[in-house]
């Protein structure tokens, strides 16, 4: 697994109907299987990945997404026939017991890994913003306060 870096992985992960997954073609190229391998197994277990583990991409998201890593090859044969199917952690996490290959859990628990730390970077950040918006809200709190406290101070002075 030292082989494969995170950055990769992190590549691999896409927000889709605000999911973070990733294409079941960029999952067989980590498990080293074809795609229509993948899927094979993941159909023949359906009842293992409900709407919120895995999910097709409509025609549409299809299409943009081939324009925004540019998937079509020109070659005969070369592009998928099929609409790709698109796999959340949980989904991921499943995939383990479904290939049943010690290649897919060592990649699996590498991108759950991945996931986890995403999660964890985006927290960050998300607290690091809420922190800025907080000192900016307290700092124009102590404009408004300390001139009216050096008034009342001024005034006592005198």
């Amino acid at each position: 697994m030292d082989s494969i870096a995170p950055k990769a992985i992190e590549g691999m992960i896409y927000i889709i109907r605000d999911h973070r997954v990733m294409l079941d073609s960029d999952l067989a190229t980590l498990y080293e299987v074809d795609t229509k391998v993948l899927n094979r197994a993941v159909r023949r277990n359906i009842e293992r990945f409900p709407e919120d583990f895995m999910f097709q991409l409509t025609e549409i998201e299809h299409e943009i997404l081939r324009c925004q890593i540019g998937t079509l090859r020109f070659e005969h044969g070369k592009h998928r026939k099929y609409r790709p199917f698109v796999f959340t952690e949980h989904g991921i996490a499943m995939l383990s017991g479904v290939l049943k290959s010690a290649r897919a859990v060592r990649v699996n628990i590498f991108v759950i890994r991945t996931f986890v730390r995403l999660r964890q970077l985006i927290l960050q950040e998300s607290l690091s913003g809420r922190v800025a918006e907080l000192e900016k809200g307290t700092d124009k709190l102590f404009r408004i306060v300390l001139p009216q406290r050096r008034r009342k101070i001024g005034i006592l002075q005198d």
